[in-house]
């Protein structure tokens, strides 16, 4: 874990805990032990401390919740730039959190090119805690400093350059050694970066909260940065130091950083899949094939493009065709015209792609998606085409997002190398990829295509086969409560209001409009049968028509309608609903305790593997407050008797159809928390 190595007076400290070099006990019992010695070793003149692979992604999260074993990071950091010997941090791969902390405890810093350098705990709910706050704004200035602390977004080793948070770049990765120690001979004395000071106009903090309010509206952990980065203004190191920990205590107990760092968690657990083989070899996924080339198709093919996989993309009109190839260029141009790309990387992904009218050019192709009209007949026959042409071995995939993975697999002589891939739009931004695992997809098929998807930038959760599998399962009852509740007497700007509150970028009926309120229309105006089919009678079609449950200005600027009310009353004389006040508490339980209850039940069919899969679902696919951790992570920190309390009070308002999840009961009663451990108990007291 630690290396030591004296070059004729510079004394080499080589840390490194794989995967990510993560600052344990272990390794900081280690790295004191080290730094101790070269400071009282007369040999030594100055000291060069460097990562393995990388310098350190930070902290060991896992001792967050435990009480933290000595020496501490701080301890560290205390030693380091207390030193009087020049000590020099050089940097490779990531210096993140406590891994940029420590570097900022050296007295200089030499980075390699790649390297990437910030403190991003804002995404976890807390502030950097060992001195992040305090050491950074003195060494780049206030700006700069706000900057990075409370985005958590890492800079690149030339911008850490070119805002002085290192001193010097090595020439490449491979120098970086001989480059630090070589730079640490050169040094005469400390460079304490504690020692410097910085003060700021106080308005700069306003400023910058006020250009930020939307970002950080209902977060706590960004407020605290700015208000630990202007203690750095005032206060002496000691005191700001003192303060940074006060705010990082705080933070850390509160329910925001639990759910952050719930969801951070459930994010790396979600990719790994319970009864699979240990030990699974991959198939090759040289090539893909993308059948159909409108928007989602096109979305789909730029995640590959932009991972540096070839694409064929085929469509059966060759105007589909041109128009799917433009949006895709259109959407790299795009890109570029906004600084994220540069046009060599622009060209170098479209160069990737072949637009096809000819089914036989998949032939080659290792991996096949499919993303066609989200009809069960014409995906069966797409899949039988593709049967037929594909490769043996080349694994076929449906991009359906309701329609059964089984049934498409029936229509091939292969239902082993077939599964789903939903893409949620727009499919190349979108991180989310629901992976559904049909009843005979092999187990190399899922571990590939698992794989794949971290490859691509995607965030994948496996799925069995279910009417709308785990996120559109569980939309259902909530968009379906949210419509009765407008015939009861709720208006959609009360019920998205709800939701807007409780975090969500949108409510159900700003989703709706925004997704096309015709999405699943039958479009015979002889039956209309609920309140969408009479919106869309009416041409109200949502946002692209400029009117859907509200009327859209040219900005798309929502209001509430006339029409809608009209509309809304007519069906409540129709269906013979009364009108009655709806309360805010009326409105979580049927829109939100509902899709609770329908986890509950995704749970203990065996749909998804855990309740931390469903929260991921939700928060990367859905817009589910990152900040409340999921829908099953924020049920168990409600209250699941509450949960089931308020559901048994309104049941009767939500249908015949209605029933309480079992596992969701048994979880109220007994005091436990909702996930798959409890099903086991369930199934052994029968």
């Amino acid at each position: 874990m630690i290396e030591t190595h004296l070059h004729e007076g510079v004394f080499e400290v080589v840390f490194d805990n794989p995967p990510v070099n993560a600052l344990s006990a272990k390794l900081r019992t280690g790295l004191a032990v080290a730094v101790a010695d070269a400071l009282a070793d007369e040999a030594v003149t100055a000291i060069v401390l460097r990562g393995g692979k990388s310098f350190s992604a930070g902290a060991d999260i896992t001792e967050f919740d435990k009480p933290l074993s000595p020496p501490l990071l701080q301890d560290i950091i205390e030693i380091l730039e207390s030193g009087q010997k020049p000590i020099v941090a050089a940097i490779a791969g990531n210096a993140l959190g406590g891994g940029l902390e420590l570097a900022l405890g050296c007295h200089y810093r030499i980075a390699a090119p790649g390297t990437r350098l910030g403190l991003p705990e804002v995404l976890l709910g807390i502030l950097p805690g060992a001195g992040g706050t305090q050491r950074l704004p003195r060494l780049i200035g206030v700006e700069a400093a706000l900057d990075m602390i409370v985005s958590g977004a890492p800079v690149s080793a030339d911008k850490a350059l070119a805002i002085g948070l290192v001193d010097q770049l090595a020439s490449d990765n491979a120098s970086l050694a001989a480059d630090a120690i070589a730079y640490a001979r050169t040094l005469t004395g400390p460079r304490r970066t504690g020692d410097l000071t910085v003060s700021a106009d106080p308005a700069i903090f306003d400023k910058f909260a006020a250009d930020n309010a939307r970002k950080i509206a209902n977060l706590r952990a960004p407020k605290a940065c700015i208000e630990s980065v202007r203690a750095a203004t005032v206060l002496t190191l000691k005191e700001g130091l003192a303060k940074e920990t006060e705010l990082f205590l705080r933070l850390l107990k509160g329910d925001q950083s639990i759910a952050l760092r719930h969801i951070f968690a459930a994010e790396r657990t979600a990719a790994k899949i319970y009864d699979l083989p240990k030990v699974v070899s991959l198939r090759p996924i040289a090539k893909v094939g993308m059948v159909g080339a409108g928007t989602m198709g096109g979305g789909i093919a730029m995640n590959f493009l932009s991972a540096g996989v070839p694409v064929v993309i085929l469509d059966l009109q060759q105007d589909a065709l041109d128009r799917g190839v433009g949006v895709v260029r259109k959407n790299y141009d795009a890109s570029s015209a906004k600084g994220r790309l540069t046009n060599e990387q622009v060209e170098n992904a479209m160069g990737l792609l072949t637009p096809t009218l000819d089914f036989t050019a998949l032939a080659d192709c290792d991996l096949i998606i499919e993303a066609v009209y989200e009809s069960m007949d014409i995906k069966k026959e797409v899949f039988s085409r593709l049967d037929s042409v594909a490769k043996p071995g080349a694994i076929l995939a449906s991009n359906t997002s309701l329609l059964s993975i089984d049934e498409i697999a029936a229509a091939t002589g292969r239902p082993g190398d077939v599964l789903g891939l939903h893409f949620f739009s727009p499919a190349n931004v979108m991180k989310l990829l629901e992976v559904v695992r049909g009843a005979e997809t092999a187990a190399d098929v899922l571990a590939t295509v698992m794989n794949l998807a971290r490859r691509i930038g995607k965030v994948p959760v496996v799925s069995r086969v279910c009417y709308g599998f785990i996120g559109n399962r569980m939309l259902d009852p909530r968009q379906t409560n949210a419509e009765a509740l407008l015939l009861e007497g709720a208006t959609p700007t009360q019920i998205d209001r709800v939701h807007n509150h409780f975090g969500m970028a949108m409510g159900p009926f700003e989703m709706i409009d925004l997704a096309g309120v015709d999405i699943g229309w039958h479009r015979d105006p002889s039956r209309i049968e609920g309140l969408k089919d009479a919106l869309c009678a009416e041409g109200r079609w949502g946002q692209k028509t400029k009117a859907g449950f509200y009327d859209y200005d040219d900005r798309r600027k929502a209001t509430p309608s006339p029409l809608v009310c009209d509309i809304v009353e007519n069906l409540r004389k129709k269906t013979g609903t009364a009108l009655r006040e709806i309360s805010e508490e009326e409105i979580v339980v049927r829109t939100l305790y509902t899709m609770v209850n329908e986890g509950a039940k995704i749970l203990e069919e065996g749909i998804a593997q855990r309740a931390s899969d469903i929260d991921v679902v939700w928060v990367y696919g859905y817009g589910w407050p990152r900040y409340r951790g999921g829908p099953m992570f924020w049920a168990n920190q409600v209250g699941l008797k509450k949960i089931v309390d308020g559901l048994t009070r309104y049941a009767a308002r939500m249908g015949r159809n209605f029933t309480l999840s079992p596992l969701l009961v048994r979880c109220a009663q007994h005091d436990l928390a909702l996930d798959r451990s409890v099903i086991q108990e369930m199934q052994d007291a029968f």
